[in-house]
């Protein structure tokens, strides 16, 4: 049996998981029951995730199109990505993209705070792709 508990020593930043072993056997044989306490964010020490997501748009008739998207822990991975995706795109569509680096902390949703653009990327008339350093 299990029960989640907000953990006090990270002032409630993690959730305690409290185990109970042996709950029947003990309360039939009147002993004392055992529990174990595990706090998932001070003991396990879980490090932040970041992800980076690649997202390419295409200007049709003066309108914003979202294109290809996609997503890799790796920033090199997406930059390839991006890259690929770009080249992929007809030439009349005015093709551009970004990627974005993101910080998924354990036990929280993903908001804005931690989404920042930090590459622009368009597509020149010759076929290569130019990165724009957007944010550090």
């Amino acid at each position: 049996m299990t029960a989640p508990v907000k953990c006090t020593a990270c002032d409630g930043r993690g959730w305690k998981i409290v185990t109970r072993r042996g709950q029947v056997a003990a309360t039939v044989l009147g002993l004392a029951t055992s529990s174990r306490e595990d706090c998932l964010y001070c003991d396990g020490g879980q490090l932040p995730a970041e992800m980076f997501e690649w997202e390419v748009f295409q200007t049709i008739g003066g309108v914003e199109q979202l294109g290809a998207c996609g997503t890799s822990n790796q920033q090199a991975a997406s930059m390839d990505a991006l890259r690929l995706a770009l080249r992929r795109t007809a030439p009349e569509a005015q093709a551009w993209g970004h990627i974005i680096h993101r910080v998924y902390d354990f036990g929280t949703v993903p908001d804005d705070w931690s989404r920042k653009v930090i590459f622009r990327a368009t597509l020149d008339a010759a076929g290569q792709v130019r990165f724009e350093r957007t944010a550090q």
